[in-house]
């Protein structure tokens, strides 16, 4: 275990800032290119395939999380055999889950389209685009094994060089297949199936080392019941979390939806600066993942005090950068989002809370990164509990009291609870350092 230092964190952090950038990007591209066939059918087709996808695919967000903490804390304390095993266990899953997806496909999209119906053609074609990408499935959920596995390690800089491949691939097939070709729906989606699979080689090429000398002793360690244990459990509690996480944001977007279709769309578009947060500092999480993770391995407290400390700071800096941005060009930003005169003015009335939500809702990032890194997840889930039932009870008394503006004041104070519950907890990250 090397020191850990501001350059070491921001060697980590930078490369999944920019990773987190092509995002966007490629979803701005699909929508784009189908967007030049003039038909909204194939567009809004395009637009529900993906979403089911995504939804099903989220299901599994948990390995990218778990493989992280548990790959940090196999390299920290040295263990190349136990390093190698994480990831094998977690392909293991991920190819068994996304086999499962194909199997199931049939049921899984009758239930989807029963639960959000569309018009026959465009239904149709969404069905063209499913039963080509889902043929994907394996590839991506065994992605988040391999991204959580190099994360853990500090590779970020091949996470980043994963997501440019793979996202410049889709758009340069993107634009072949369906304004060259003329492939239309179906073009899309084998652009993304390819990208997805070459993805996935691309990343075993990034991990080769874990198929190594070590192995037949990461082979041979497998099956081992602890560990497969401490894997389901800390998945279960980051699963459960995600879940509660999502709920509180879907609830969200439901009671906006009382205040009429303006307020609604205002708040979507507002909506749009907390995931620019998200993608901005995710990194300095990530970061707080591998540095806690592997001081932990490696019994150090000092170190895992260090790493706390340095990418706490680095959050709280990035959030004021931020917060700065939203200040001067908030209502620039709108104007970019929506030509509408009525949702821009409604959303610049509610933009003051997305200036103090980075600085409000940063703490938990890195606090969700922290209790990751040293797998105390049941510790995470306990807290996100404890948060929302305040949510709830901020939504009851708020929303009545102040409407729309009660509505964000509740989100800022989920956010806040997370952080004061998580620092609560904090103490016991040191003290998992001595029982590591």
């Amino acid at each position: 275990m090397t020191d850990i230092t501001h350059g070491r964190v921001l060697r980590i952090a930078g490369p999944i800032v920019l990773s987190n950038a092509t995002v966007p990007l490629l979803g701005a591209v699909d929508t784009a290119v189908i967007g030049q066939l003039g038909d909204a059918a194939s567009l809004g087709a395009v637009g529900i395939g993906a979403v089911i996808l995504a939804t099903l695919y989220w299901a599994f967000g948990f390995l990218r999380m778990s493989t992280s903490g548990l790959a940090a804390q196999a390299q920290g304390a040295g263990d190349a055999g136990e390093r190698s095993a994480v990831l094998l266990r977690a392909l293991v899953v991920g190819l068994g889950a996304g086999l499962a997806l194909v199997l199931l496909q049939s049921l899984l999209f009758a239930a989807a389209f029963r639960v959000a119906p569309a018009s026959d053609q465009v239904e149709g074609l969404a069905h063209q685009y499913l039963a080509i990408r889902v043929w994907g499935a394996p590839a991506t959920i065994a992605l988040y094994s391999l991204t959580g596995w190099l994360v853990g390690l500090e590779r970020t800089r091949g996470v980043l060089i994963l997501q440019l491949w793979q996202n410049g691939l889709n758009i340069l097939l993107d634009i072949w297949f369906v304004l060259g070709l003329g492939w239309g729906v179906p073009g899309v989606a084998l652009a993304t199936l390819i990208a997805e699979w070459t993805g996935l080689l691309l990343a075993l090429w990034l991990a080769r080392d874990a198929f190594g000398s070590v192995l037949r002793e990461a082979l041979g360690r497998l099956g081992d019941r602890v560990a497969i244990r401490r894997m389901f459990s800390a998945s279960r509690d980051i699963m459960a979390r995600t879940i509660l996480l999502q709920l509180s944001f879907t609830t969200f977007v439901f009671l906006s939806a009382r205040f009429g279709d303006v307020t609604l769309a205002a708040n979507q578009v507002l909506m749009q600066f907390l995931e620019i947060t998200a993608y901005a500092l995710d990194g300095f999480a990530f970061a707080a993942e591998a540095l806690i993770g592997q001081a932990i391995g490696a019994r150090s407290a000092r170190e895992t005090r260090a790493a706390g400390r340095i990418c706490m700071q680095w959050g709280f800096g990035g959030a004021l950068a931020l917060a700065l941005v939203f200040a001067l060009f908030g209502t620039t930003i709108i104007d970019l989002m929506t030509t509408s005169p009525e949702v821009r003015a409604e959303a610049r009335a509610y933009l003051p809370w997305l200036v103090v939500a980075p600085v409000i809702g940063v703490a938990a990032w890195i606090y969700d990164g922290i209790f990751i890194g040293a797998l105390l997840t049941g510790d995470m889930l306990r807290a996100m509990l404890a948060s929302v039932a305040i949510y709830v009870v901020a939504l009851v008394i708020l929303v009545p009291l102040a409407g729309n503006h009660g509505l964000w004041m509740a989100l800022m104070v989920l956010n806040a609870v997370r952080c004061l519950t998580l620092w609560r907890l904090y103490p016991k990250i040191a003290l998992r350092a001595g029982s590591a």
